[in-house]
């Protein structure tokens, strides 16, 4: 089934492009800063993911892509950081629109932000020896100490939401990493996590969708409230 990492791809993109026009939500109105946001990311995720699948920390299955290959990542590896955030930026702002008031209050954000960024760096540095454990958690700390400096008002609603976006993301990536297949689709070498695993899914993964989609969601922020 060459075609199926694709289709996960776009079954992910379909229904937010699809609601993007809902008259309601004007999610295309934020496409300008949401396409450099995503751009941005992909320049710190797209080489960390070239030199891991170069090093053999993680790999692709043939069988799940069609073939296509740039610096040695499947064009569908590349396409995910693209759809997976759309989707899930989508997901954020939709959730926000038919839920506004779904946020923590600001002493409780900060200091669930100041305790995230303790228990990301304490796993970082007792895990120096495994490389994707290492770079996830170590992005995760700092990603979160910037934007609880910077945007406090995001985080108060992002740890709603991306709770939500978990459920999409256990199934998605639930496929990847091998459920409901016969092979996964992402292999990983087990020397460089932590080897627990959500049924499927290293905890390393859900850390690195973390920081994917607050990185997207931040900078996008950023631009709008430069652009207003």
């Amino acid at each position: 089934m060459s075609y199926l990492y694709l289709l996960l791809n776009l079954g992910s993109l379909s229904i937010p492009f699809l609601f993007s026009f809902h008259p309601k939500l004007k999610f295309y109105s934020l496409w300008k800063s949401l396409f450099i946001a995503i751009f941005i990311t992909m320049l710190v995720f797209i080489p960390w993911d070239v030199i891991f699948t170069l090093n053999g920390y993680w790999g692709f299955n043939d069988t799940y892509f069609l073939g296509t290959k740039i610096f040695g990542l499947p064009l569908e590896e590349w396409l995910f950081f693209i759809c997976i955030p759309y989707a899930c930026v989508f997901t954020h702002y939709a959730l926000l629109h038919y839920f506004p008031n779904i946020k923590l209050n600001t002493n409780i954000t900060k200091r669930l932000s100041y305790i995230l960024i303790l228990v990301f760096f304490f796993i970082t540095i007792l895990n120096y020896d495994k490389w994707y454990t290492f770079i996830n958690f170590l992005l995760a700390t700092v990603l979160t100490a910037i934007v609880v400096s910077i945007n406090k008002e995001l985080l108060s609603k992002f740890y709603f939401t991306f709770l939500v976006m978990l459920i999409p993301f256990f199934i998605v990536n639930g496929i990847l990493t091998g459920s409901f297949i016969e092979n996964e689709v992402v292999w990983y070498n087990n020397n460089e996590n932590l080897s627990f695993r959500l049924f499927t899914i290293p905890i390393e993964d859900s850390i690195y969708a973390f920081s994917l989609i607050l990185m997207n969601l931040s900078i996008l922020e950023y631009l709008e409230k430069q652009k207003a």
